[in-house]
């Protein structure tokens, strides 16, 4: 098994996300090709608890969904040599599960899985732990589509997966 892990500016060389919605923090372990463990500390100071919920803060399961996407995003990303051409698209989440809520002060380990991957597309299992305990399941689907601003703007209106080939 292949250990590596990732601090903030290394994931920020991989991922194009930026403040307010970069949401890994720490990548502690890949394996090639397999597997990715990465962390997200949650703080009082993240943007969607002013209005999610004021006076009962709980992150929205769909940023927990995006953060295991993310990490997924990094594991595949690792094994594309022009990575920094390529981004990688949601095309689908199913079977997700929301088991605890995610509050400030909690740290999510995020834990994904490739199920396959080729050069266009990939399917993954994500978990979401607050410690040992589970707190959000899902299976995600993506695509790797060229970077460009050109793709970008000529596919803005091709619906809610923008940019995905169909």
């Amino acid at each position: 098994m292949e250990l590596q892990s990732m601090d903030i500016g290394q994931i920020m060389d991989f991922l194009p996300h930026r403040y307010p919605f970069l949401l890994i923090d720490r990548v502690v372990e890949i394996e090639r090709a397999k597997r990715i463990v990465a962390i997200k500390n949650v703080t009082i100071n993240e943007p969607f608890f002013m209005g999610h919920f004021p006076g009962y803060p709980v992150m929205p399961g769909v940023l927990v969904v995006e953060a295991m996407a993310q990490a997924g995003c990094i594991l595949l990303l690792s094994e594309i040599p022009n990575r920094e051409d390529k981004l990688v698209l949601f095309t689908g989440i199913e079977n997700a599960k929301f088991r605890r809520q995610v509050t400030p002060g909690d740290q999510l380990r995020l834990e994904v899985d490739v199920l396959s991957f080729r050069p266009r597309q990939g399917r993954m299992e994500g978990r979401a732990y607050l410690g040992d305990k589970l707190a959000c399941e899902a299976t995600l689907t993506c695509a790797m589509v060229p970077r460009s601003a050109k793709k970008a703007e000529s596919s803005s209106d091709s619906g809610p997966a923008a940019g995905v080939p169909e």
